[in-house]
């Protein structure tokens, strides 16, 4: 297998350089980190309980609600390897811990 690299153009916060900018004032291309999280199964409701599993869990453990942004749904019905992808794009600040290390830090200088 060869595997290619493409060099793209981007700018500083990750975007094309010739990406068309949207036209009016009030519209934007926003700069918000999210990664996806992926729950793969043959069985839909599986990976749905999974992934509701995981956000439990992610939630008890920042002691807040995980922003999500979007579900995204992908499924190949191919006879003998039929798959369903459940992705959840969840902020990458959060994953990262983030808000504990705020809540950390606030409580060893409060006021600040």
């Amino acid at each position: 297998m060869i595997e290619e690299t493409i060099e793209l153009r981007l700018d500083e916060s990750g975007l094309a350089v010739d990406l068309p900018a949207p036209a009016h004032p009030n519209d934007r291309v926003e700069g918000v980190p999210y990664r996806p999280v992926q729950f793969r199964d043959d069985d839909l409701p599986s990976a749905l309980e999974r992934a509701a599993a995981w956000l439990r869990q992610t939630e008890t453990w920042l002691s807040e609600p995980v922003d999500v942004i979007a579900i995204h749904l992908d499924y190949d019905d191919d006879e003998g390897a039929p798959y369903y992808e459940v992705k959840l794009l969840c902020n990458e600040e959060d994953l990262a811990g983030a808000p504990l290390a705020v809540r950390k830090r606030a409580d060893k200088h409060p006021g600040r």
